[in-house]
Formats: structure tokens, sequence, C-alpha cells
């Protein structure tokens, strides 16, 4: 039963790929800018979600540094289980306004 529910996702894949609809992975090199490295050619970065072009501004870098020597990586779990971690106090804080909806 596996072989032939393997073979019919075998030949879906090949499908989407003759249709010219396979997405590969496209690996980035360098730091997330209005430019970006891929596949060793330096290209328009139109799919990002650093419209404000922070994401390596250096002091948002030095900020990002300080605070995962502070606070660690991240949570182990949701905030649900593991508890919300003071620094995020602030944040969600700052934004009740904005969550209201009228």
């Amino acid at each position: 039963m596996f072989e032939r529910m393997r073979s019919h996702l075998v030949q879906q894949l090949q499908e989407i790929r003759d249709a010219g609809l396979e997405k590969s992975e496209r690996v980035i090199g360098s730091p997330q800018g209005s430019t970006v490295a891929v596949m060793e050619h330096e290209v328009l970065n139109l799919c990002a979600n650093n419209y404000l072009g922070l994401a390596d501004h250096p002091e948002v870098v030095k900020a990002a540094k300080e605070a995962l020597d502070r606070w660690g990586y991240g949570m182990a779990s949701v905030r649900f289980i593991c508890g919300t971690p003071a620094s995020l106090k602030p944040c969600s804080a700052n934004r009740t306004p904005y969550s209201a909806t009228s």
C-alpha cells in the first residue's frame, strides 16, 4: 500500500516540476538589505519584511547582541507554558492600544 502512495506522490511532484511550479530554496549569503547575495549574484530583495531597513542596522544588531547576552536565545516553549519574560512586558503594554477593535 505504501508503494502505491509513494508512486502517486512521486508522480504528482514530477507534474509540479514539469509545470514549472516547484519553488526551490534560495540560500541568502549576505545580511538582509535592499539587495542580497543569492547563488553568488547580487539581487534586489523585494520579498523581505525588512521594509524599514533595520535588519542589519548597526544599532539594532548591537541591541540584539546585548539582549542575547542578557536574556539568552529565547523561550524553551510558548509563553503560556513557560511564562512571560520580563523583557516582553513593556512591549505588550505598548501595543495594547493598537489591538483594540472598534
